[in-house]
């Protein structure tokens, strides 16, 4: 096998669609388009990466890291130009070089090696990945002569009327012989009606020269949207979460209703749990095994052990051990870690917490900068009163304590193991162990007010 490279366009602003974020930039299944494309090119086995960059270069490169190394197209003059610009890199090797655009964010990994291996396999000098469109248009036309062998593409814009009903159309994705590929580039023209280089060129010039020119046809077009406007972007992420919602499927996970499920690319889901409607999980989400996350619920970047259920809550970059239930309506905020077996009832808010084994929060309550044991049980509307206006507060509440409903801890206090807090308390001081710590008015009853009032009104 000869040395593989891979060149990703991701020079162009994207100006359909009307965005301020460079169009390889936008997420599909919470992954940028290029993010996707690198990914699918990396798990191929490519051996070296050059991608192309132009608007919104820096993003790009921040996002991509070290994956891949980068060359800049300062004016987008074409596919064929913007391939040019990698000659310094790979312009003197010998081999096999794939060419894939950074919005087609659907190719697979194993796509990509059938494309190349079958490219290697039959000799061809280029190898053009092709589709069936039912509607073509938009796309490049595969012009083929009698005997069936590719003569051609042609763009849409430069097609005459027989070639604009030819429904076997261009994905944009190529593989050359490496070095055949730039000294056909330096002989591309621009003489098109947009003034530009097109990689499509290379094609006509290699078969000039009398080399063989192939295509490998995919079975269907999906897998090779290219994403030009919102409407394509839609249709991408429809298309994404409906592949990753079915392999989740085949490894065992229960997903209610296939079409009104997101799952983001990089989530990953134990055996056995079971996933309702209307469901987001997000970012580098973990599930494990056996869970049950209800309808409505949003997680995201977050670790959930096993036997956990999850009912129509919000879990942001938090962590929920084994057996722990939560919900309805409840919201874990950045930072919280909740222990083995814990109750997060409804209305609950959680913020750089770590809730101990056991501990009961059923309602009402909001828990910020603290530290809870285990088999605590929290009240009814209580508060941690954590911020001061300038600075954000930590308190600690021992195991085996009890907080009576509407108590008000204002941060920072200490609440030792085994303590009491009588419902209604504003706490302000350390609490000790086996203590009640008790902080309210005392109760004073107005005899024969009810008779005050009624004069009163009559007045």
């Amino acid at each position: 096998m000869s040395d593989r490279y891979a060149v990703i366009l991701a020079a162009g602003k994207g100006t359909r669609m009307k965005s301020k974020l460079y169009k390889v930039l936008h997420p599909v299944a919470g992954k940028a388009m290029v993010d996707h494309v690198l990914t699918s090119v990396n798990n191929a086995g490519i051996d070296e990466v050059v991608t192309i960059v132009g608007h919104g270069a820096e993003a790009v490169q921040e996002l991509l890291g070290d994956r891949t190394s980068y060359t800049v197209q300062t004016e987008q003059l074409g596919t064929g130009h913007a391939v040019q610009q990698a000659a310094d890199q790979l312009a003197a090797k010998e081999g096999t070089t794939l060419v894939i655009c950074g919005d087609t964010p659907l190719f697979t990994a194993e796509t990509i090696t059938r494309l190349i291996d079958a490219h290697e396999q039959s000799g061809y000098k280029a190898t053009i990945l092709t589709a069936p469109a039912d509607v073509p248009t938009g796309y490049g036309r595969i012009v083929r002569d009698k005997d069936d062998h590719v003569m051609k593409i042609v763009e849409e814009k430069d097609a005459n009327d027989a070639e604009k009903l030819i429904t076997e159309i261009n994905t944009g994705t190529y593989v050359f012989d490496n070095a055949l590929l730039f000294e056909a580039l330096n002989k591309v023209g621009n003489d098109n009606a947009q003034g530009e280089y097109y990689l499509p060129d290379v094609i006509e010039i290699l078969k000039e020269d009398g080399h063989a020119v192939g295509a490998f046809q995919m079975d269907n077009l999906d897998e090779s949207l290219g994403v030009n406007d919102r409407v394509a972007l839609a249709q991408a992420n429809k298309t994404a979460f409906k592949r990753i919602n079915e392999k989740h499927m085949r490894n065992g996970v229960t997903i209610v209703d296939l079409d009104a499920t997101y799952i983001e690319a990089d989530v990953v889901i134990g055996a056995d749990t079971v996933i309702e409607p209307n469901v987001y999980i997000k970012g580098k989400t973990v599930i494990g095994e056996d869970n049950h996350i209800y309808a409505g619920t949003t997680i995201r970047d977050s670790i959930i052990g096993n036997n956990v259920k999850v009912r129509s809550s919000e879990i942001e970059e938090s962590e929920v051990k084994d057996g722990v239930d939560i919900g309805p309506n409840a919201h874990l905020r950045p930072n919280s870690i909740i222990d083995e077996n814990a109750h997060i009832g409804n209305f609950v808010e959680i913020k750089k917490a770590h809730i101990g084994a056991g501990t009961k929060v059923g309602h009402l309550t909001y828990i910020g900068d603290a530290t809870l044991g285990k088999n605590i049980n929290v009240s009814c509307g209580v508060i941690f009163a954590n911020y001061d206006g300038v600075n954000k507060h930590h308190s600690t509440v021992g195991d085996n304590s009890f907080i009576g409903s509407d108590v008000t801890i204002v941060s920072p206090v200490n609440i030792a193991e085994n303590a009491f807090l009588a419902a209604g308390s504003t706490i302000t001081k350390d609490v000790p162990s086996k203590a009640l710590g008790i902080a309210r008015s005392r109760q004073e009853n107005k005899e024969g007010f009810w008779n005050h009032l009624a004069i009163s009104k009559k007045d």
